[in-house]
């Protein structure tokens, strides 16, 4: 799909100083009506409007394509200006990228958030300007919680607990523990965390199989998954977008969920709290954050054009719109003071609170993709019937291991 806007021309003979610049886009929209293509249209008429000879044109693609698109053009040397994808590590070591300060003024540089920007980086040059963010809290049903007596948990124990008045009162998933291959490094990464460790270890290198990973999934085999009490689809074959559609529809106790979720919901009536993850002992020291990135690309050699691009779309005005269109948390800290100050957006309130103390995928390590594919296949297996956490972590830790050493 492009989006063209119109060329103003001004200045000089038509054509002698025009440049358009390619960008590549993933598409937040669920349907054609909300298409992030109407985003982009929109944003790229005002740009063209004050930059008479520059001409931008985007193509969006879904999220199921979008890489696969990008890594084809990069493949075949016709690599696009720019592209806001899922991952920047592998252009970043390849030499093929921007660094940031190439091609954002010092200003725009100086408002992303400083936990998005440090998650933008390789051997601590920042490559990745991220686009969107999310995180995630622990969804529950008023009205199942009310019938079975019974408040949200803040810690691990209480969430048992609150899971088996939950069983005994014919909830179908009392807590919807989703490890399917759609989304399984998701769900691992939260529990992770919350149970106080994660991916890493304080040097960067993969931890997967810690004493206290270990015990995480232990503790959620032994007291969530044997005890019957995530509902009648094994984790290993649940995936998020299924979790999601039994919360809309009454179906589910509590899950971890992002913002879309409270949308989804309410559409579909369902009464919902929402309340940080709860930790071993109380709440969690950190939650999972999520980030998409933007990328400029050296090829075609446009830094000055791109920088005035880029300056404007990460305007607060433009961060503001993108954001609350697709319910996501903006990436600046002047969108996010503006967020915070607004009643309309006091519905994302919870979730721009965690962003400051919330964790990223390690996507600064160019090994990451093939990890997480990894994850997503084998990760749930160590809650399944003849699972053990300890196996299955220690096989993720030597392939991740591997990955590592391979990447480079």
């Amino acid at each position: 799909m492009g989006v063209t806007g119109a060329l103003a021309g001004c200045g000089g003979p038509a054509g002698s100083d025009d440049v358009t610049l390619r960008l590549v886009a993933a598409d937040y929209g669920r349907s054609s009506a909300d298409s992030s293509k109407k985003y982009w249209d929109e944003l790229v008429r005002g740009f063209e409007a004050q930059h008479p000879g520059t001409k931008v044109d985007v193509s969006v693609y879904s999220w199921n394509d979008v890489d696969r698109k990008v890594k084809e053009m990069v493949a075949a040397g016709h690599a696009p200006d720019m592209a806001q994808i899922g991952a920047y590590a592998d252009y970043a070591a390849a030499g093929k990228l921007y660094q940031a300060e190439d091609v954002l003024s010092i200003p725009v540089q100086a408002d992303f958030a400083s936990e998005l920007s440090d998650a933008g980086k390789v051997n601590r040059v920042q490559y990745g300007l991220p686009f969107a963010a999310s995180t995630r809290l622990l969804f529950y049903n008023k009205t199942l919680f009310a019938q079975a007596g019974i408040t949200a948990p803040t810690t691990w124990s209480e969430l048992a607990a609150d899971a088996r008045a939950l069983k005994a009162k014919g909830v179908k998933f009392p807590y919807a523990l989703p490890l399917g291959p759609e989304e399984a490094q998701a769900e691992t990464m939260q529990w992770l965390l919350s149970g106080g460790d994660g991916y890493l270890d304080g040097f960067g290198s993969y931890n997967f199989d810690s004493t206290q990973n270990v015990a995480t999934f232990t503790w959620l085999k032994d007291e969530l998954v044997d005890k019957g009490l995530t509902g009648p689809v094994e984790p290993a074959k649940l995936n998020r977008a299924d979790a999601f559609a039994a919360f809309t529809r009454g179906e589910v106790g509590m899950l971890n969920g992002h913002p879309s979720l409270m949308k989804a919901a309410a559409a579909k009536g369902v009464k919902f709290g929402m309340v940080p993850m709860p930790g071993v002992d109380g709440r969690a020291k950190s939650t999972m954050g999520v980030a998409d990135w933007m990328t400029a690309f050296k090829q075609n050699g446009h830094q000055d054009r791109i920088r005035d691009f880029l300056d404007y779309v990460y305007g607060e005005k433009n961060v503001l719109a993108f954001s609350r269109e697709y319910d996501l948390l903006p990436v600046t800290n002047s969108a996010q003071e503006a967020m915070s100050a607004s009643h309309r957006d006091a519905d994302l309130a919870p979730f721009l609170e965690e962003l400051p103390s919330s964790e990223l995928y390690p996507v600064g390590k160019k090994s990451w993709a093939a990890v997480s594919a990894d994850i997503k296949q084998q990760v749930g297996k160590a809650v399944g019937p003849e699972g053990s956490p300890a196996a299955v972590l220690g096989a993720l830790q030597r392939e991740a291991v591997t990955a590592d050493g391979s990447a480079g």
